[in-house]
């Protein structure tokens, strides 16, 4: 009777490049090798195909013929005509056999050699042999780590993607109770929904949040997972569920549409119904062509673009062109994109009635895109320029973002300062006479950007930027003046009190230096008095006179405070030779 390698091996073909069992080179056909110190030894006999391999609680398939070292067969799946499915890691055939299997891929036939006590019997002391070959195996996943939903893989998806909770899908299943009663069951087509919002039962979105498209699995769910100790009435097309119950639920997911949160407070989200092509998407000061149907939430169209006799619209992201809802949403499309876009009130057009070309739409109105990205020119980015042509860009943006300051626009007037440095960065090399442009340039772009971060109270990033500057220009007011101005409201008053008095070194009679200058004395004297207060009310019950031991402590603090602003002032003082 034939055993397995008497089975024609007809791909026998060199081993793929960088394929790895444990870290070791890849096993050749005829080779045998050792498990550690287990004493468990594998020899491969007919290659497999892929690179995975089962693991412990997975569903295998095999055949297999069971040997002493003499030849004597003990068992066989062949001579049953029968394979054998079995969980791993529940030493169903040999103790060791498991361990072997692990290492094996679909379609491989090895010959394994089992030490006594790893062997079908602990009280056995024969070595033992089994030849296996791996039919299939079904992969399973224990979703909640504590045996509460069981997913068996019963067919792999088609791509690696798996929908976040946002995602809305498309899922086909059926449900039963252990003894096979059917208590709901999809229509044809599936049902959809979004993940987030839930669904039938509280562990199903995090299965399908764990599932690819197109793969299907059969689910075993604890109660604390379905209905528990409750159950489930009659209703809505479900059957009852009795209390703690143990449901089995076949399930495919058919598809899903990924929603992007565009803006990351979930006001601008976009759902895409069409991928798009390539991996580049328009991004921020690109040329766009799009065409929409614009919506309210109800359905009522009020404008579009590039439908019917209507022309497409051509706008440059982020330049206020459109309502930033859809500005944002765009600038994240690739070309050939299709998605809808859900927009917030707070990024179209707030509390304004707006007439469009079908339709009013009400204040506090909650639009709907319907948007395709026809095409977009990106806008260059720094690296496809000359240098002289990356000075004339950082120039433009800074114009830019000096017109968006003056018009009370600060967040994007900081990121057009922003890009602008970029374009004369110190990494770029730049020639001497070039270098100069471009040095006033980003020590311009980032005096404004910290301008920006005041205005925005973003007072570390306003003490950043200033120190940017005062590392290439150590006495430079202007950075001195506001990076005080963030220390005041950081409540730093030592290192706003240093900054202050370099900038008055330089410029004696600057105004507004000398405005902040009296802010930071007059905090300063309300911070010493709140001090001596708490420190005489700790210590009255010590003193009759609590004036003298407050003035006592006022100057002993004061004493303190300027050896602390010597210590700062001698550390930030410039070295011998800088200028």
């Amino acid at each position: 009777m034939a055993v397995l390698s008497d089975i024609n091996d007809e791909d026998e073909l060199d081993e793929e490049p960088g394929e790895v069992i444990e870290s070791a080179p890849p096993q050749k056909v005829g080779e045998e090798r050792h498990f550690s110190n287990s004493g468990l030894k594998k020899k491969l006999l007919k290659r497999g195909h892929g690179l995975e391999t089962p693991d412990f609680n997975d569903e295998v398939t095999v055949h297999y013929v069971g040997t002493l070292l003499d030849g004597t067969k003990f068992d066989s799946t062949r001579d049953r005509d029968q394979p054998l499915t079995f969980t791993l890691g529940q030493a169903h055939v040999a103790t060791g056999l498991d361990y072997g299997i692990i290492t094996m891929k679909k379609g491989e036939v090895s010959l394994f050699t089992l030490p006594a006590e790893m062997g079908v019997s602990s009280n056995s002391d024969s070595v033992m042999q089994f030849e296996v070959e791996l039919i299939s195996w079904i992969k399973v996943i224990d979703v909640c780590k504590d045996g509460g939903i069981v997913k068996k893989i019963l067919e792999k998806g088609t791509r690696n993607e798996r929908p976040g909770d946002l995602d809305e899908v498309l899922v086909n299943y059926q449900v039963a109770l252990v003894d096979g009663t059917v208590v709901a069951e999809t229509p044809e087509g599936g049902v959809q929904f979004h993940v987030k919002d839930g669904h039938l039962f509280p562990g199903l979105p995090k299965v399908i949040m764990f599932m690819t498209t197109g793969e299907k699995a059969e689910l075993l769910v604890q109660p604390q997972y379905a209905f528990g100790e409750k159950g489930r009435e009659v209703s809505g097309g479900l059957q009852s569920i009795p209390p703690n119950s143990v449901l089995h639920v076949n399930i495919q997911l058919v598809s899903f549409k990924p929603v992007i949160n565009v803006t990351g407070n979930s006001m601008v989200l976009k759902k895409i119904l069409k991928e798009g092509e390539g991996a580049f998407t328009a991004n921020e000061g690109a040329k766009v062509t799009v065409r929409y149907t614009a919506m309210l939430e109800d359905g009522t169209v009020f404008e579009k673009r590039g439908i019917g006799e209507t022309p497409p619209l051509e706008f440059i992201t982020d330049e206020e062109q459109v309502i930033a809802g859809l500005d944002r949403a765009v600038a994240t499309m690739k070309k050939g994109e299709r998605a809808i876009i859900s927009i917030h009130p707070d990024y179209a057009f707030r509390n304004v009635e707006v007439r469009r070309d079908f339709a009013i739409v009400p204040p506090g109105s909650n639009l709907v895109y319907d948007t395709e990205m026809m095409d977009f020119i990106k806008e260059k980015a720094p690296w496809e320029l000359s240098s002289n042509e990356k000075i004339e860009e950082a120039g433009k943006k800074k114009e830019e973002g000096n017109l968006l300051f003056k018009g009370g626009k600060y967040q994007r007037a900081g990121s057009k300062y922003e890009k602008a440095a970029d374009y004369v960065s110190q990494d770029v090399s730049f020639t001497d006479d070039e270098e100069k442009l471009a040095k006033a340039l980003r020590v311009t772009c980032w005096l404004n950007g910290a301008a920006c971060s005041l205005k925005l109270s973003d007072f570390p990033g306003a003490i950043k930027l200033c120190s940017q500057v005062l590392d290439v220009e150590f006495l430079n007011v202007k950075a001195l003046y506001r990076r005080a101005q963030a220390y005041i409201e950081t409540g730093d008053l030592l290192s706003a009190d240093v900054d202050i008095k370099k900038a008055l070194e330089v410029d004696p009679q600057n105004r507004e230096v000398k405005v902040i200058q009296r802010k930071c004395k007059q905090l300063q004297a309300e911070n010493d008095k709140k001090d001596a207060k708490l420190y005489g009310n700790m210590f009255a019950h010590e003193r009759k006179d609590s004036f003298v031991v407050t003035k006592r402590l006022k100057v002993e603090k004061e004493e303190v405070m300027r050896m602390e602003m010597d210590k700062v002032a001698d550390s930030a003082a410039p070295d011998d030779g800088l200028f």
